[in-house]
């Protein structure tokens, strides 16, 4: 099988289409990392220096990690970092890593992240109606902002998720990777 240049050219460009959204959100929140370290000198300089601990630096940095964690995950996918057994995976042709890729994606990713955004969008929703509050935290803030990540989250890994199953159709079509050697190194 092989795929012409101009489709190739199509496939290519829709993909980075789709990776745009994960990408701008993921660049965007990784600067929540500064605010987070922030947040945790300001803790060991008012605990160890002070004797004087704070009641929200905790909650803080859970939350601003949190949103971290979750909003960098359509970009972490789309770089194809997420941990795998890559040991097994990279002794096969791009044509069977891009099969397994497609499968695994279409047959478990895909129920999964729908399931997953429908279930967090009510969590969230209740989240918000309610004023919900960390009720095992001294100053109980509110959580309903970061229970909002979690159907946003949902929905950009759904996003990657057609754009990495293009990728993986071009392997199997072309058995060829789809990423460049420069990209797979983070060039």
């Amino acid at each position: 099988m092989s795929m012409s240049p101009e489709t190739e050219h199509r496939l290519r460009r829709l993909t980075r289409i789709l990776d745009v959204p994960g990408m701008i959100v993921g660049k965007t929140a990784a600067w929540l990392i500064v605010p987070m370290i922030g947040a945790l000198v300001y803790e060991v300089i008012a605990r160890f220096g002070f004797n004087s601990p704070t009641m929200w630096a905790y909650d803080a940095t859970f939350m601003f990690y949190g949103a971290l964690f979750m909003l960098g995950a359509a970009y972490t996918l789309g770089l194809d970092s997420h941990v795998r057994a890559d040991f097994l995976f990279n002794i096969m042709s791009p044509r069977w890593q891009g099969l397994i890729d497609f499968l695994f994606t279409l047959c478990l990713f895909f129920p999964a992240m729908y399931f997953f955004t429908v279930a967090t969008f009510d969590y969230a929703l209740v989240s918000w109606t309610r004023g919900e509050r960390i009720p095992t935290s001294p100053m109980m803030p509110i959580i309903y902002p970061l229970k909002t990540v979690m159907p946003i989250t949902g929905a950009l890994l759904l996003i990657q998720g057609v754009s990495e199953l293009l990728k993986s159709y071009f392997s199997i079509v072309t058995n060829r990777r789809f990423r460049t050697p420069d990209e797979e190194a983070g060039a």
